[in-house]
């Protein structure tokens, strides 16, 4: 089961430590570790393997894959031996990376994105492409009449405003591609009611938003401890310090505000009340693609007696959403070849603000994870799920 995975922002950190992974891991050269699909409870026929993966992108840099697979080598982010190894691999994916259409109206980009997707596809004669957003986090979009309506969209595009932030353009040209689309960041994206409904149309699945890889999974993980244990939570109040080009995107107020509107929703959601506190966002530069949190957390128990804990994460984010973007396209894929369409709900566990989910516990999410996985391998012919 050939599968395209084309990455929006594919010369990024996460795109490329994505591209790098799954060459290693095509290879031989690295195992899954962080790979949810691979887990016994996931694996299974439904899903293609890494060695289907054709990987392809825009971008709107052009800085050669190769080099930028070596500043991460560098920054510690992968290993050296692997961007070595892999050069001729590297060369072959640099060659279905595209610049991103930025010229014409709105329309004419769409257009432009659509064929090169055709393009990609009709190559390689793949089954499917599954687009992914891992480009930076854009601001929160405008309101606009058009975004409610897919006649009244199309007809806007093809004018000389703006309608579309730039996720919700990728995954307007995803759908009229025919495209399954996963939004790995907290943009628009495909949330705007035009945009399911052309979706719904061509019955495509999709999914996102927002990759849950650090401090708001271990929130997802703590959160359920003092709701299921009756404790009241008075505050929870974290600090993010980041490094990176996803540091220096969220050093913007609006861009900033999104994310931390996506990060704060898990709390309200599980506990069912929102403590006082908020999360903080600040640029480092000096972290590199490394990323600090700092969580202080103030609870009640029994006779109202206070308490507190505290949390210290520090970790590589492209480490580790990059393994939940192979994840996520695996099971995208599969999704779509199983007729699933709309907005699958089951992968919330791998997003801090999931399209259509009930719950943000971890481990529901987990649960319903295993049973769509399973429900996937069970419904390919003459499989023996595992």
């Amino acid at each position: 089961m050939r599968t395209g995975v084309w990455l929006v922002g594919a010369r990024g950190s996460v795109a490329t430590t994505s591209i790098v992974g799954a060459l290693a891991l095509r290879s031989g050269l690295t195992g899954p570790t962080g790979c949810v699909t691979e887990l016994p409870e996931l694996r299974g026929p439904a899903l293609p393997a890494f060695s289907d993966l054709v990987l392809g992108g825009h971008d709107v840099v052009a800085t050669p894959l190769a080099k930028r697979a070596e500043s991460l080598a560098a920054a510690g982010v992968v290993p050296a031996r692997l961007v070595d190894a892999l050069g001729t691999e590297l060369a072959e994916v640099e060659r279905e990376l595209r610049p991103a259409p930025t010229v014409g109206t709105q329309a004419e980009r769409a257009a432009a994105t659509v064929e090169d997707l055709t393009a990609f596809r009709e190559r390689h004669d793949l089954a499917r492409v599954v687009v992914v957003n891992v480009s930076a986090t854009e601001p929160a979009a405008g309101p606009h009449p058009a975004h409610t309506d897919p006649a009244a969209l199309r007809a806007a595009l093809a004018g000389a405003d703006e309608v579309l932030p730039t996720s919700s353009l990728y995954a307007y040209a995803a759908v009229e591609a025919g495209c399954p689309y996963v939004d790995f960041t907290p943009s628009t994206g495909l949330r705007l009611p035009a945009l399911r409904a052309l979706a719904d149309e061509r019955g495509l699945p999709y999914a996102g938003h927002d990759g849950k890889t650090g401090e708001t999974l271990v929130k997802s993980v703590l959160a359920p401890m003092f709701a299921m244990r009756h404790l009241a939570v008075r505050s929870w109040s974290g600090t993010n310090l980041l490094g990176g080009g996803d540091g220096a995107t969220l050093a913007d107020p609006a861009a900033n505000a999104a994310k931390v509107a996506s990060k704060q929703r898990v709390l309200e959601e599980i506990l069912g009340y929102v403590p006082q506190g908020g999360t903080r966002i600040d640029y480092v530069e000096e972290l590199g693609d490394f990323k600090t949190a700092w969580d202080l957390i103030t609870f009640a128990g029994f006779l109202g007696t206070g308490m507190r804990m505290e949390f210290t994460w520090h970790g590589c984010d492209s480490a580790l959403a990059a393994p939940l973007v192979l994840d996520l396209a695996r099971l995208t894929a599969a999704a779509h070849a199983a007729g699933d369409t709309g907005p699958l709900a089951d992968l919330a566990f791998f997003f801090k603000d999931p399209l259509g989910a009930p719950t943000h516990s971890l481990g529901d999410q987990w649960n319903r994870l295993c049973a769509y996985t399973r429900r996937l391998h069970e419904g390919v012919s003459g499989a023996d799920p595992r």
